[in-house]
């Protein structure tokens, strides 16, 4: 009797107010940080921590309070943070398997639909990045492609900066299309000219997804993607892009079956198709159309924005810090001269160079919080539990600035990379394209276009910047962090 009084007295903002409390004990109930989980900020109800930021930066300060091993609620999820070289080390080379699937991200679950060998899991992931990585083997060991698609790409680059004639340019696009060659000679058996317009097109419009995709605006899809599919914003940008980029894939495809000749195979989609045939008994490996395409968006952004990205950053570092890249040029000039370009059988002749490279994707830190991965099974984590299915996010920006393993991490030093007779030594802790089941797959390729294209044009141009344009170390965080758009000069040797 007294509660049906109570109830009638209620108005509707009362009511409003009821519900409102009501929900936000079931979500502190529901939600509440799960047994010897790790710590972290206190979530708000409903939000979570959607409000303490997520970006590399904030993640490698909120690890100094509260651990290298930390969490966070986003939504109603749940994710953890590593961070530091021994932990990330941990997680990801030492636990092999405990952390080798990939949690659905809403936003690109959208175009890569949970399939593939960037985004895929179980069985059907491991049948591809297994056909994957056996025809980058053949192809770049066997027919020596990489390092002959690579050589010709990289005359084309020099003579696509001796034609500014000494004049200041932005290089982006030009750089980014070089790179994008390599991957598309491999995928597609073609390259495109720089002018091309359709093609650069979709360079721009993969470049602007990659950038949006990581604006906190846009993560909020991830969080609420019921809700915000029907809502404007960035994130409306980003699949409206990659659609595009699908249907030129698709386009692709479409002219590889046209002509197909099991024969004669020219390039991955052609392997594929091959493939295909033989998986026809095996469904569960999902050999067909739909993955294909999916794996050839997989390889195109793998292989083209990281890449791309490393390499301005590298050009950029030698605008800033013109000491060293007049000692890359004089390891140049003693070892390769000035009558032929560089190739690879030079690189082991030249330490220092090899170590500038290397020192340059430690500083650039492209992919300063990798892709995420999940729990593939119930473990512990510096001694915390993290059950099946938990998200957790591996801080490679924290393990490539490890005080403990980098002595002065913010200074620009390639020596860190020579040992006391001059020769090149790699780290440990140099994690620059991850580690573990989930490593780079594309990572050999990505070490010979850095180097070819790198001392091809060290060797004939000497890169300035503008005068009285600044440059900044500053970057662009999207889900990459780029350097902001500058103009160069390239003054002849």
């Amino acid at each position: 009797m007294i509660f049906h009084k109570l109830f009638e007295s209620l108005d509707l903002t009362s009511w409003l107010l009821v519900c409102f409390v009501v929900l936000i004990l079931i979500d502190l109930v529901k939600y509440r940080r799960p047994h010897n989980f790790p710590p972290g900020p206190t979530p708000l109800p409903i939000v979570g921590n959607l409000f303490t930021g997520s970006d590399f930066k904030n993640i490698n300060k909120l690890s100094h309070h509260y651990g290298s091993v930390f969490s966070m609620r986003r939504g109603s999820t749940w994710t953890i943070y590593v961070s530091g070289y021994n932990m990330v080390k941990e997680a990801l080379v030492n636990q092999l398997d405990s952390f080798v699937d990939r949690p659905v991200v809403p936003l690109f679950h959208v175009v890569f639909k949970g399939i593939g060998i960037g985004l895929g899991n179980g069985y059907s992931w491991k049948m591809h990045r297994k056909f994957t990585v056996t025809f980058l083997r053949h192809y770049g060991e066997v027919q020596k492609t990489y390092e002959r698609s690579t050589e010709v790409e990289s005359n084309f680059l020099c003579e696509a900066f001796k034609e500014e004639q000494g004049k200041p340019f932005n290089p982006h696009y030009t750089v980014t299309s070089a790179v994008a060659n390599i991957v598309t000679s491999l995928v597609f058996g073609r390259r495109y000219e720089y002018s091309d317009v359709t093609y650069r097109r979709i360079l721009k419009l993969d470049y602007d997804a990659v950038v949006l995709a990581g604006s906190p605006v846009t993560q909020l899809y991830d969080v609420f993607p019921s809700v915000f599919k029907y809502l404007p914003g960035p994130h409306q940008t980003v699949l409206s892009n990659y659609r595009q980029i699908v249907k030129f894939v698709e386009m692709q495809v479409e002219k590889h079956l046209e002509d197909w000749n099991p024969d004669n195979p020219r390039d991955f989609i052609d392997a594929y198709v091959a493939e295909m045939k033989k998986k026809k008994e095996d469904p569960l490996a999902e050999f067909n159309l739909e993955s294909l395409g999916v794996v050839v968006l997989d390889l195109i952004e793998g292989g083209t924005e990281t890449v791309a990205t490393a390499f301005r950053w590298s050009l950029l570092f030698m605008m800033l810090f013109p000491e060293i890249q007049k000692k890359v040029q004089e390891e140049i000039d003693r070892v390769v001269g000035q009558s032929r370009m560089p190739t690879m059988v030079d690189k082991p002749n030249m330490p220092y160079t090899e170590a500038t490279i290397h020192e340059c994707l430690r500083v650039a830190n492209i992919l300063p919080l990798g892709f995420p991965k999940m729990a593939s099974k119930d473990t512990t984590l510096a001694g915390f539990s993290i059950p099946k299915g938990t998200p957790i996010v591996a801080s490679l920006s924290s393990v490539l600035c490890d005080e403990a393993e980098w002595e002065s991490p913010a200074s620009f030093r390639p020596e860190r990379f020579l040992d006391s007779e001059g020769r090149f030594n790699r780290k440990n802790a140099f994690l620059a394209f991850s580690a573990g089941k989930r490593v780079c797959i594309g990572e050999t390729l990505a070490k010979i276009e850095l180097f070819v294209f790198f001392t091809s044009l060290l060797q004939r141009f000497t890169l300035t910047q503008v005068p009285g344009e600044e440059l900044t170390m500053e970057g662009i965080l999207g889900f990459t962090y780029s350097p902001q758009d500058h103009r160069i000069m390239a003054i002849p040797r």
